[in-house]
Formats: structure tokens, sequence, C-alpha cells
């Protein structure tokens, strides 16, 4: 399994619409970018995906799931674009902001900080299990700790 971050403006396609679309999930439509597009081809079913909302709040606010795999983007006629649908798994009981993610020494690398406008992300395994601590989830039931 591997793990992602997708960002979210929460205006646009909020983590409780997330939610809300139980488990039938939703496409992660819209993406316009060959890199974060080449992501979401790199997906397979059962990969962990922080859910992150950007502009407002900057923060992982949830955990979600890959679906179904990439294929075309419905949202537009150009065969160039793809994406893959999500599901939510489970709220962050605590949301993880940017601030506290750059403060973190075992985080200074990640993609979140180097990269931080792309809007599909990988997420090392340690990264994962460091952002799910200091949310307050453990990553190997998805419940509150």
């Amino acid at each position: 399994m591997k793990y992602w971050l997708m960002k979210s403006e929460p205006d646009a396609w909020s983590w409780d619409q997330q939610k809300a679309k139980g488990k039938a999930g939703e496409e992660w439509s819209g993406i316009r970018n060959y890199t974060a597009r080449n992501f979401m081809r790199d997906m397979k079913l059962g990969d962990q995906v922080f859910f992150y909302h950007s502009n407002k709040g900057l923060e992982v606010v949830g955990i979600a799931e890959v679906c179904a795999l990439s294929a075309p983007d419905s949202t537009t006629d150009d065969e160039r674009w793809d994406c893959v649908h999500i599901r939510a798994l489970a709220d962050m009981p605590k949301p993880v902001t940017l601030k506290d993610v750059k403060a973190n020494p075992n985080l200074a690398e990640m993609s979140l900080v180097k990269s931080f406008r792309l809007s599909v992300q990988p997420v090392l395994a340690s990264e994962w299990k460091e952002v799910c601590r200091m949310g307050g989830l453990d990553p190997k039931t998805l419940k509150p700790v």
C-alpha cells in the first residue's frame, strides 16, 4: 500500500461533502497538472490518502482511500486527464495544520513542505505514521487513539 495527500479547497469540496458520499466515494476530478495526474495513475485500490483543506484551514482533516482506479476525468473531453475515486475512512481527531507539519523536524522532507503547490502528493510511510500520531489517529485501525 502507498500513501498520498490530496488537497481540496473546502469552499469547492470539503471533507464533510466527501464523507456524505459514503462508500461509493467521489471522483477526484479537475486536476490539470501532469505530475498530479501521473501520481493518480500510480494509485492502487486501498491506497490511503490524507484529505487536506487548502487555502482555508491549511490542515489534514481526514483519511480517505482509493476506491476506483484512474480512469478518464468525466469533467473534460480531453483524453490527457484521468482521475481516481476516493471514499472517506476516518476523521482526523485533531486536524494537523501545515504550521505543525513545518515545525516537525521528522517531516522536513515531506512533499507538503517541499512541493506545497502540488494538489496530489506522495507521502512516505514514516510521514504517514507521524502525521497520524500528531492527529491522534492510530493508522493501523483508523480509529481515534
